[in-house]
């Protein structure tokens, strides 16, 4: 394994403002599901970053998807990485507090070591890691509440809705590994999102009807927020943190996603969260930085 890099302060700033970024996402896409179907929500967001996308890999004469293998490949990446997880946390916020859905979020994480130990036959899961998920899956769980499958009811599939897209999420980081490793990530992302527009406008259209574009300035802005910053330029920036801090570092910005997005849900939405989902985020993070394993990792004595 790489030696873990050293933040700099410019990298602690840019990885802050990657979870900002992301943090706010989930303000912005419940602010435009009270007029936007949530077909057309996940439509626009993949519509509107795929052009972006396509301009900057334009413009930096990036190499782009041109066999149908590679094609393939983007439409798998675009139903599990955009599709799919999208349109099941943008259903499930309808019914949940956007501060909970951050925090189930993070549980990608915690998929993701567990898909990675099936796919891969170089990913072990070892004591560490095995204690990490543990502990995940045991902050998932207190977050939801031991109601949550006992009374089915909207809330609870809302929960489990947000937990399915988690694992696509994690799906799609195991699909990217082994299918689209030769392309740029700026190339590969454009084409991934153009994948996912080529599906998610037509299912929009059929199962909701044209786009209503008669809507209130602060769906648009929500939209545009959405769209644009949390996904198209943050792609972008995901990708000049992971260069500048190291994918282990990355861990950082899951774990400071969700306050974010408490804060941003309790100040412009009144949310309240229970005292199980404080908890449970806690259990999680424990979990992700046990995987991490930073907290058992010593430090250099001085020479």
């Amino acid at each position: 394994m790489s030696p873990q890099k050293t933040l700099t302060a410019r990298a602690w700033a840019e990885l802050f403002l990657l979870a900002t970024i992301w943090g706010a996402s989930f303000l912005s896409i419940r602010i435009a599901l009270d007029e936007v179907p949530v077909a057309w929500t996940v439509a626009h967001r993949v519509g509107w970053a795929a052009a972006i996308l396509w301009t900057v890999a334009r413009l930096r004469r990036l190499p782009l998807p041109r066999s149908p293998r590679l094609w393939g490949a983007c439409l798998v990446m675009g139903l599990l990485n955009n599709v799919i997880p999208f349109s099941l946390m943008a259903w499930g916020q309808l019914h949940i507090e956007t501060g909970l859905t951050s925090i189930l979020n993070a549980a990608t994480a915690i998929f993701g070591v567990i898909v990675a130990t099936i796919a891969f036959a170089d990913e072990r899961l070892t004591a560490r890691r095995a204690a990490g998920v543990g502990l995940g899956f045991a902050g998932v769980a207190t977050a939801i509440g031991p109601r949550a499958l006992a009374e089915l009811d909207l809330r609870s599939l809302g929960q489990l809705a947000v937990l399915a897209g988690a694992l696509s999420y994690a799906c799609a980081g195991a699909w990217a590994r082994r299918t689209l490793s030769g392309l740029p990530p700026v190339s590969a992302a454009a084409g991934m999102l153009t994948a996912s527009a080529l599906v998610m406008i037509p299912a929009a259209w059929v199962h909701d009807g044209p786009p209503d574009l008669a809507l209130a300035p602060r769906t648009w802005a929500a939209i545009g927020y959405y769209t644009v910053a949390a996904t198209a330029l943050a792609y972008l920036l995901y990708y000049r943190v992971l260069a500048m801090a190291g994918a282990g570092n990355l861990l950082l910005c899951t774990l400071l996603i969700p306050p974010i997005a408490i804060l941003l849900g309790a100040l412009f939405l009144g949310e309240a969260l229970p005292p199980r989902a404080f908890a449970g985020f806690a259990l999680l993070a424990l979990g992700l930085l046990t995987l991490d394993g930073r907290l058992f990792r010593r430090r250099p004595r001085p020479a």
